[in-house]
């Protein structure tokens, strides 16, 4: 195994200290308390790699899958070591090398079926003609496959608030290719299929609900392609908006997504928008905003691992039942996978994006 990207980062690796500051919030060490799944190992088990001091067997790629890509290690050290960028580097050096987890190999295999991760062949019509419009929602695989009550409701804002937009003739955004490390030619195919579907319709800016989808726009996009229009999430638009909302008189709290949160720090319009509810209120987590935990399904950990998956969700959600009646996020994954969550714990708390909670109180 080469391992060419992993090498460009031993500076990087050598700078980490080994203080362990990563144990204190990675979810996947809370879930089984092993040096190899928290940053520190996952520095060292990539170091030995580009060192080639040990091989890529069986339990050093899965411990390098062990990894939410969460960032919350990367706010947590004191060296600001970029511990996403190690894993990346590592994951696309196995995956070069031959070495891919089962689950991810499906993966792979539904997107160049399919056109998503989900091998779906049939998408949700929702009933919106594809236009030329300056305003686009690109909705992303899992609400148009899975979540679809997401979409839906977000469709249904729009209109209730008159706003002229399109949907668009997407494909997957890459996201989940990028996390598991495949490879990059692939990832850029889907990149320019989506650039060129949004720039058919001349539209200016870009909406999105999906977390992930709107980070790969935002974040890696612009790495390799030029385009002129905006990329924004919905609740972004929606904060600037005048909603008239009907009141709800319960406790409302917020999961922030990692990446519209760490990734990209959109924290306040979510909590202005719920905040805009007369007669909620609106309560924090302990742990919120930069030191939000992670709803445990990104990074290909729930495709791979989805027990343990279920057990760091729960764990966001039993925290969201202790201040709370309502737990909103706002990313149709983390929805998912909090439900999920739940079906091991079940507390009392309704888990909902914040479209749906929005678009049910929104008078027209």
């Amino acid at each position: 195994m080469k391992a060419d990207r992993t090498k460009k980062l031993e500076k990087e690796m050598l700078t980490c200290t080994f203080c362990g500051f990563c144990k204190s919030v990675c979810p996947y060490f809370e879930d089984d308390q092993w040096d190899p799944s928290v940053a520190r190992g996952k520095v060292i088990l990539a170091y030995g790699l580009a060192r080639e001091d040990i091989e890529p067997d069986d339990s050093v790629v899965k411990r390098i899958y062990q990894c939410t890509t969460c960032k919350d290690c990367e706010r947590r050290c004191p060296s600001n070591i970029k511990v996403i960028e190690i894993v990346k580097a590592a994951r696309r050096d196995l995956v070069e090398a031959g070495h891919m987890l089962p689950a991810h190999s499906k993966i792979v295999d539904n997107i160049e079926r399919t056109g998503n991760p989900y091998g779906e062949t049939k998408a949700t019509d929702f009933g919106v003609p594809i236009k030329q419009a300056e305003i686009g929602y690109f909705i992303g695989c899992t609400s148009r496959y899975r979540t679809t009550e997401i979409a839906e409701h977000t469709i249904s804002i729009l209109n209730k608030l008159g706003i002229d937009f399109t949907l668009v003739e997407e494909g997957c955004c890459g996201s989940t290719l990028h996390r598991i490390g495949h490879s990059k030619e692939e990832i850029l195919k889907l990149m320019k299929a989506n650039l060129d579907a949004v720039e058919r319709l001349g539209i200016r800016k870009l909406l999105f609900t999906c977390a992930g989808c709107l980070h790969m726009f935002e974040e890696e996009y612009p790495k390799h392609f030029e385009f002129d229009f905006e990329v924004e999430h919905v609740v972004q638009y929606l904060a600037r908006q005048k909603l008239k909302l009907k009141p709800l008189r319960k406790r409302i709290t917020y999961h922030d997504p990692c990446h519209i949160g760490r990734h990209m720090s959109i924290y306040d319009e979510p909590r202005a928008l719920l905040r805009m509810i007369p007669g909620a209120e609106f309560v924090e987590m302990k742990e919120s905003k930069e030191s939000s935990r992670c709803c445990g399904g990104g990074g290909g950990v729930r495709a791979n691992e989805p027990d343990a998956s279920q057990r760091i969700a729960s764990r966001r959600v039993t925290s969201a039942s202790e201040v709370a009646d309502i737990l909103v996020t706002s990313c149709p994954f983390c929805v998912s996978t909090l439900i999920f969550g739940n079906d091991l714990v079940k507390m009392d708390v309704e888990i909902k994006d914040i479209t749906e909670l929005v678009d049910d109180l929104l008078i027209a």
